[in-house]
């Protein structure tokens, strides 16, 4: 299928920009970049109960939060962590504000959006371990928090969704507190980059394959790194007992790939799995929903995922 009408123009918009070599300039100076391209947040953010900061206790040190709270009913609700993607390196709480908003409403949720360390500063697995922190300390802390702590799900898109994949193993390996349900949006599952969808769309679809080697030259210490479970989910040795899944992909991501590959991964586990490749759009484009018909769709099929796997 070919680029959705309202994808190309957002993909021509974002394409505007000069070339970089990504190896030439400091990452600082591309988070700064990345944070002015087109698409932001929308000029009336969704209105929720209460927005709240933190600064939890992480593995290194203060972890900051954000906690959603959406409109209706004082009753305790389930509860989403969710961990923002950027390539372990880029954006932030803020950037991904207008997508937290989204999921406390569509999934009548309490969402804990988490600021893990990013690399280089912190390399893995800095992050995993902020996420898993945050992860085990929302259980913990779920009475307080207004959650119901039998109901907590864990969420992120790209880097983001590598990171819950990961959280739902820790979770899993170490006996913590596991979470009912794991929403991956286009993740990254592997440290490679020769699968069909790279070759397809390693270039021309805002996420490309020199961006990529960028943020896992960046995010790992070492080469050797990359074959960690805790970095290549899709490596670990088995998938059996996690949490029931919702993966998203996209048709024109070099991440498509390994997205669907750990979906069929999960499946083949005997883990509940939901997979859907959202045709005629790129990657990041769940973020979009002011822009595209199909992010707005997409948002409200993994909200409706999400609240059946809360029982609603």
């Amino acid at each position: 299928m070919p680029l959705d009408p309202e994808a190309k123009v957002m993909l021509e918009a974002m394409s505007a920009a000069p070339k970089v070599d990504l190896f030439s300039v400091p990452h600082t100076v591309i988070r700064e970049a990345f944070g002015q391209m087109p698409g932001g947040p929308p000029a009336a953010p969704i209105e929720m109960a209460s927005v709240e900061s933190r600064d939890i206790d992480g593995p290194a040190g203060k972890v900051p939060v954000r906690i959603y709270r959406p409109l209706g009913g004082a009753e305790r609700k389930p509860g989403i962590v969710f961990f923002h993607g950027g390539g372990f390196v880029l954006c932030s709480l803020d950037t991904h504000d207008a997508t937290c908003r989204q999921l406390a409403r569509g999934a009548d949720a309490v969402v804990v959006s988490v600021d893990y360390r990013l690399a280089p500063e912190a390399k893995f697995p800095a992050a995993p371990e902020d996420c898993y922190s945050a992860t085990q300390w929302t259980a913990l802390q779920a009475k307080t928090l207004g959650i119901d702590p039998a109901r907590i799900a864990i969420a992120g898109d790209s880097a983001g969704g590598n990171l819950a994949a990961v959280v739902a193993l820790m979770s899993r390996d170490r006996g913590g507190h596991l979470p009912i349900h794991q929403l991956l949006i286009y993740p990254v599952t592997d440290y490679a980059f020769e699968t069909p969808s790279y070759i397809e769309n390693g270039e021309g679809y805002f996420l490309s394959r020199d961006m990529m080697r960028w943020f896992w030259h960046h995010y790992l210490e070492t080469d050797a790194d990359g074959a960690d479970p805790l970095a290549s989910p899709l490596r670990a040795q088995s998938l059996a007992g996690l949490p029931a899944a919702t993966v998203i992909t996209a048709q024109y991501d070099p991440l498509r790939d390994e997205g669907r590959a750990y979906a069929e991964r999960l499946a083949a586990a005997g883990v509940p799995t939901q997979y859907t490749n959202y045709d005629g759009v790129f990657h990041g484009f769940f973020g979009m929903t002011d822009q595209l018909p199909r992010a707005r769709q997409a948002v409200d099929d993994a909200c409706a995922a999400l609240r059946k796997a809360f029982g609603g």
